[in-house]
């Protein structure tokens, strides 16, 4: 997959404000492990993506930060902000220049990184296996990566390739 960060380096740094306009910072995270997932308030598969963290947060409870990255040049904060109270997807992000998604390689929602509580970047890739021919998952990546970390393990695989929505940029 074609992007600038690597697995097992350090994700890079970066800041972006809430929906509240108060800013968070990737590197105030260290201590925690923290889930990236780029985010989109309109797609069908980002909604699929979030009830399946809606899951998964009970079974991880506070030993994982989510945070949804909204990288859609097209969808507005009041989009954003009705999805988030529905949806409940963790901390919303708004990157509505798409600089983040471009920095990670985000190329479409969800996608997926997990960074470790050192701020290594240990997985990135889809939630599982889902695709259009076939509906139902066999293998959840996302899952098995995060618990593998918990339990003190390498995920594996450590990266996959995402599906979903394309995330829409603005044109050149």
């Amino acid at each position: 997959m074609d992007s600038l960060i690597q697995i097992n380096l350090p994700a890079p740094d970066f800041e972006l404000p809430d929906l509240m306009s108060v800013p968070h910072r990737l590197t105030g995270t260290q201590g925690r492990m923290l889930v990236l997932n780029f985010w989109s308030s309109e797609c069908p598969w980002a909604q699929r993506g979030d009830e399946i963290l809606a899951e998964l947060k009970l079974a991880w409870g506070d030993r994982v930060e989510l945070w949804a990255i909204a990288s859609n040049a097209i969808e507005t904060d009041e989009q954003l902000a009705l999805a988030a109270e529905a949806r409940e997807p963790g901390l919303v992000l708004r990157d509505a220049e798409h600089v983040v998604a471009d920095l990670y390689g985000a190329v479409t929602t969800p996608h997926f990184f997990v960074i470790d509580e050192k701020g290594v970047l240990r997985y990135r890739g889809a939630p599982d296996d889902t695709s259009f021919r076939q509906r139902e998952p066999t293998v959840h990546y996302l899952k098995d990566a995060v618990e593998a970390l918990l339990n003190g393990r390498d995920p594996n695989p450590a990266e996959t390739a995402g599906y979903g929505c394309t995330i829409v940029r603005h044109a050149l």
